[in-house]
């Protein structure tokens, strides 16, 4: 691999390492990211490439490990990476958003330092600048057990990362033209399965292979733009362990649907007959219908795939309710272990009493002409100095007013959308319950940085307190991104005990770029090192922040 080698660090090292705490083992790595030729619609176009690779590199870790990442950012524009799922636990320096750190500029690098405390799970990497998302620059991050921790499944004969997503052909600068000339990317091309796409009948190499009678564990990541999408495989039954960090209930399925930012890990038994067969993604509640096929073939086996395709699940009304009830399905395993030895069941999260609710309502509005987003009649507009660092500096009044958005929204739909950077101020370690309503008939997808969250219901309508009666207060999973159908609500219930910048945001990337995000910021009062970290002292440093001189550290 180069220099994206993995390379093994004394221990020694790791006090070198300001940001990072503690003597886990460290992981080290080196990223190049240039332009390069990729074909994932069969036609080559430009894509971006992370030393030399579409998708990119894995990062296989381990549960508490310090992860290293030295990002050479060698394309003609800012960049910046987010680890989607990471909690960056006291360090949102490190969350690779524009809110929370300034972009690595063409011909210079920056490195990550951040670890994976208390993490299990499969989640991934892509790029937060611009429309660069559209073009590659994204990779699985896959987060192992510690030994010593018990898993509720064997060990698999291998595990396998399966990122898929809906694709433009277009590339990243003329999407990026269209969405700021006002108008919209409209429908994708089509979808990828690890960054190739294949029809029936194709003379497709495998992506993938199975031994007879041994299992596998697939780790689905929908890495696209818009569109939510169903996964199936010909012939075999997906037993679900795992949803975005938690063990699952280990319900058996013949097709999951993954929604946009979402991952889920699933096993599968090579039990049929020895030979080839398909493996299925197709679009979910889109105008027009998109699927993809990839290759999954026996060791030694025999015979072609079958043309005939396992049917999708069905569309409009009846299949919103067949995809709420098998999110209904999705159920933690109490008793099953995470990164920590104790049961996942020992947290009681329905006997905490709710201190603050969030109401969320999504809309599209012109501004000006120009089609923008916004949440609660806000559509954010990024900063030249992120906003955590103008915080952290005392200069924030010059960049933002705090609390735009407010819990409840605006009671006239017709009111004035405000752009400016949107930001929440939250109570540090306060339980509050977050409400996303969806107005309009495209489903919703969205992500909360720095935080898992229970998602204890979703429902069609508009919410109400008395829809609490409804909520699973037991045994929903803990994930990192919610989905939200058209005409419906979801609810979601945290604790704020993360201090720092935290985006959180639609991961609809148009719906992103043109304002449907905001940052909550939480703050420590006692501005110390148990709660977050100090400012990395080899951050880099941009707008009116650039020349200041740095506050003084917190302490213990």
């Amino acid at each position: 691999m180069g220099r994206g080698t993995i390379r093994a660090v004394a221990f020694l090292l790791c006090g070198l390492l300001a940001v990072v705490q503690g003597e886990d083992p460290y992981l080290f790595f080196e990223w190049k990211v240039t332009y390069g030729t990729i074909s994932p619609m069969g036609v080559p176009q430009q894509g971006i490439l992370i030393n030399g690779q579409f998708p990119g590199p894995r990062i296989n870790c381990t549960s508490n490990n310090n992860i290293v990442v030295n990002v050479f950012n060698e394309l003609d524009e800012p960049f910046l990476l987010t680890w989607c799922g990471i909690q960056q636990r006291k360090n949102s320096w490190q969350d690779g958003t524009l809110g929370t750190m300034c972009p690595i500029m063409p011909g210079t690098n920056m490195t990550y330092h951040f670890q994976v405390k208390d993490q299990i799970g499969s989640f991934f990497y892509y790029p937060t600048t611009a429309l660069h998302k559209a073009s590659g620059g994204f990779g699985p991050l896959q987060i192992h057990s510690r030994a010593l921790i018990p898993v509720p499944f064997d060990t698999p004969a291998d595990d396998y990362s399966v990122l898929i997503g809906d694709w433009y052909s277009k590339g990243h600068k003329s999407l990026k033209k269209l969405l700021d000339s006002g108008r919209s990317l409209g429908r994708a091309d089509g979808i990828h399965i690890n960054g190739k796409s294949a029809k029936v009948g194709d003379n497709a190499e495998p992506l993938f292979t199975m031994e007879a009678g041994k299992t596998y564990r697939y780790r689905i990541c929908n890495v696209g733009m818009k569109n939510s999408l169903n996964f199936r495989m010909q012939g075999h039954g997906l037993k679900l362990v795992e949803v975005e960090g938690s063990h699952t209930i280990q319900n058996l399925y013949d097709s999951l649907d993954v929604h946009v930012g979402q991952c889920l890990s699933v096993l599968v038994t090579a039990n049929q007959e020895p030979k080839d067969y398909y493996m299925v993604v197709s679009s979910r509640f889109a105008k027009k219908p998109l699927s993809t096929v990839g290759i999954v073939r026996y060791v030694n086996g025999k015979g072609p795939a079958s043309p005939e395709l396992p049917p999708p699940p069905p569309e409009t009304a009846v299949g919103i309710a067949w995809s709420v009830n098998q999110f209904r399905s999705f159920r933690w395993n109490l008793t099953a272990s995470a990164a920590r030895p104790n049961p996942q069941g020992s947290y009681h999260y329905g006997q905490i009493n709710i201190t603050r609710t969030i109401k969320l309502v999504n809309s599209a509005s012109r501004v000006d002409g120009k089609l923008r987003y916004s949440l609660n009649g806000v559509s954010h507009v990024d900063s030249p100095t992120p906003l955590k660092l103008a915080e952290y500096f005392g200069v924030q009044d010059k960049l933002f007013n705090y609390d735009l958005v407010k819990d409840e929204p605006p009671s006239d739909d017709k009111a004035s959308v405000i752009m400016a950077p949107s930001v929440l101020n939250a109570t540090f370690r306060n339980f509050v319950e977050i409400i996303f309503e969806n107005h309009e008939k495209s489903i919703q997808s969205y992500h909360l940085d720095g935080y898992s969250f229970f998602a204890v219901a979703i429902e069609p309508g508009r919410w109400t307190p008395e829809k609490r009666k409804n909520y699973n207060l037991i045994d929903t999973v803990s994930r990192t991104t919610v989905h939200v159908y058209p005409g419906s609500w979801a609810a979601i219930l945290t604790t704020f005990d993360n201090a720092g910048m935290w985006n959180l945001r639609s991961e609809m990337w148009e719906r992103f770029y043109l304002g449907q995000q905001l940052y909550i910021s939480v703050l420590s009062p006692e501005h110390s090192l148990r709660d977050e970290y100090n400012l990395p002292d080899d951050a880099q440093l941009c707008g009116i922040v650039k020349d200041l001189p740095k506050p003084p550290p917190y302490n213990m």
